[in-house]
């Protein structure tokens, strides 16, 4: 704090300074201030007087005490959530000049908010006018954050005073609660580093226990291939970094298991993946003819939220239906449906386009009840989906070549690459393989081991308006999964457009930098107002943190990837690393390059 002083000159005019006080630093445990007497003190928060040469600043953890006739004392612990500064003395605005030029006497005071997290015990009562608080530390830390009260934790990251801070796992395996909720601008908020972040610390820091091993994770790569190196170490992890990995109690290091799925190259003959950052350890994924039919995949073509208001969502239906009564199996993952060898995506379609519009076998396949307008409606989507699900419906390649995406087959972290595919694409893999993992936990019957689910634009699968298969699978993971363990970790430029009940779901909700419009959104309103105001302006890699244990959400700063989180910062992958279906069955197989690609890959 700084204090202004008096000074004799020459003439005995009195003039003004500003004098530092030196004084040495506030170590953890040490008094900073007093409870102010000039603002009400509640149970739920209070003003602290910060005193000469010590500070307190945002996100701070503090405790005081309080005497409470005939009960034990009280430890009241908070966490700041406002400073100030202001010239105790000074009576106008312009004040500010002629204390500054040393004219008009005044004092420097600093005061803080604090917002309760704990009382202990359990008492209710204020902390008096006066009273010492001081810097929480260590055991005091860990009872003002509830950290005592965690049986199994899970390091989330660093405060502001470089100590860590743990998540109950207890509601993020589904004993307690489950799902998480992570909101923030494309790319600035580092929602899927943080997610991928969390799983590496749920993998890494013991609370599964011996269930770890068969713990499952999968991961919808949507925008470059960033998630495809995660068991490639990173080159540009310094001592540093790696020393903040220490203190939350991790290994510094790549994923250790780790199986990586493309879409087939757009008119390749052979189903190479569509990548370019790894050539080994990919699959391509894709789904025959029959199993299109057989399955009933038809409405995850239509898998936009404003196609199930439309009328020819009947037409969808129904089409399905007739596919998986009529479609025989043929070579290759090829079906025969009403006498023609369908092999294409392509063909389908024809052959669909050509039954409906045939007026004797028009009602056989639409119903008897729909009219003309909603049939050419469903055809002409139909005919644009070619162009996008043409290379993911396939029946020209070996029957038995692995092209299924399982986690149950596959390592730890199942990465599912789909930036190359169109949006429609985007919404059929994601929607399909979820009702299929969903369903094989369902069969299951039992929530153990876990599968986490980490999926981004979350607002573009689930959105408020509207529903669709997706939706369904999605709402039925966020009200149904806890009990199944499936476990949602979504992500979202904005949780206003989010399906409320998927948001209400999440026990544990984060926040990175936020648009200003959206911060003030009603979603938000577990926030403080400062931090509301300072999600505008968070840095990447700084999170808000809300769990139920806590009452304050808490900010943390996350580690630096210790996988490659790109090409240029790939270093070795692991000894042992998950190779691909194909090359578990040909070890002398390269899959995803080219021989010209070489040159390009930089490990």
């Amino acid at each position: 704090m700084t204090q202004v002083q008096p000074r004799a000159e020459a003439d005995d005019a009195v003039a003004w300074e500003e004098l530092s006080v030196d004084e040495p630093p506030i170590e953890p445990g040490a008094v900073v201030g007093r409870v102010l007497g000039t603002a009400d003190a509640t149970p739920l928060s209070f003003w602290v007087a910060v005193r000469a040469g010590a500070y307190l600043q945002l996100d701070d953890v503090v405790v005081t005490e309080r005497e409470v006739p005939g009960r034990e004392p009280v430890m009241i612990a908070g966490v700041v959530t406002q400073v100030r500064a202001r010239h105790e003395g000074a009576q106008f605005d312009s004040d500010v000049f002629l204390i500054s030029e040393g004219t008009l006497p005044a004092q420097v005071q600093e005061a803080a908010e604090i917002t309760t997290t704990r009382l202990e015990p359990e008492t209710y009562v204020p902390p008096m006018p006066g009273a010492e608080v001081r810097r929480a530390a260590a055991d005091e830390r860990a009872t003002a954050l509830y950290f005592d009260r965690m049986e199994r934790r899970v390091a989330v990251g660093t405060g502001r005073d470089g100590e860590a801070i743990y998540l109950n796992a207890d509601f993020l395996d589904g004993t307690r609660g489950a799902h998480v909720s992570i909101s923030g601008i494309s790319g600035v908020a580092t929602k899927t580093s943080f997610a991928t972040w969390l799983l590496y610390s749920v993998f890494g820091s013991g609370v599964l226990g011996a269930e770890a091993t068969n713990t499952k994770a999968l991961i919808f790569n949507v925008k470059g291939e960033d998630l495809l190196l995660l068991d490639h170490a990173n080159t540009r992890l310094d001592d540093r970094q790696r020393a903040t990995y220490e203190k939350l109690g991790l290994p510094a290091e790549a994923f250790g298991s780790v199986s990586v799925y493309a879409p087939p190259r757009a008119g390749d003959p052979e189903g190479t993946p569509d990548v370019v950052a790894r050539t080994t350890g990919v699959d391509a994924f894709y789904w025959t003819v029959h199993e299109f039919c057989a399955d009933r995949l038809l409405p995850y073509v239509f898998a936009d939220a404003d196609d199930d208001r439309q009328q020819y969502t009947m037409v969808v239906h129904q089409v399905a239906a007739k596919l998986a009564r009529d479609a025989i199996e043929a070579e290759g993952g090829a079906a025969v449906v009403s006498g023609t060898v369908v092999r294409s995506y392509d063909a389908l379609v024809d052959l669909l386009v050509d039954q409906l519009t045939d007026d004797d076998t028009r009602a056989e396949w639409a119903g008897s009840a729909i009219g003309l307008g909603t049939v050419n409606a469903f055809i002409r989507r139909m005919v644009a989906s070619k162009r996008d699900l043409g290379r993911l419906v396939r029946g020209d390649l070996p029957g038995r070549r692995p092209h299924a995406i399982s986690t149950a087959d596959s390592g730890q972290v199942t990465v599912v690459d789909l930036h190359n595919l169109p949006d429609r694409a985007q919404r059929f893999v994601v929607g399909v393989t979820l009702k299929t993992e969903f369903e094989r936990k369902e069969k299951a019957g039992t929530a153990r081991p876990l599968l986490f689910v980490v999926l981004d634009e979350l607002n573009k699968y689930a959105p408020r308006e509207g529903a669709s298969p997706i939706k369904d699978v999605l709402l039925d993971i966020a009200e149904r999964g806890r009990s199944l363990g499936v476990i949602l970790i979504g992500a979202q430029q904005t949780a206003s457009e989010i399906e409320r009940r998927i948001v209400a779901n999440s026990a544990i909700r984060v926040v990175g930098r936020l648009d200003a419009a959206e911060a003030g959104r009603p979603e938000y309103g577990y926030l403080p107002t400062a931090q509301r105001q300072r999600a505008v302006l968070a840095k990447p890699g700084t999170m808000f943190v809300a769990q139920p244990d806590i009452p304050v959400p808490l900010v943390v700063e996350f580690p630096f990837p210790a996988w490659a989180t790109r090409p240029s910062e790939a270093g070795a992958a692991p000894e042992g690393a998950a190779r691909s279906a194909v090359q578990r069955a040909d070890p002398f197989t390269v899959v995803g390059a080219n021989s010209d690609d070489y040159d390009d890959i930089p490990f």
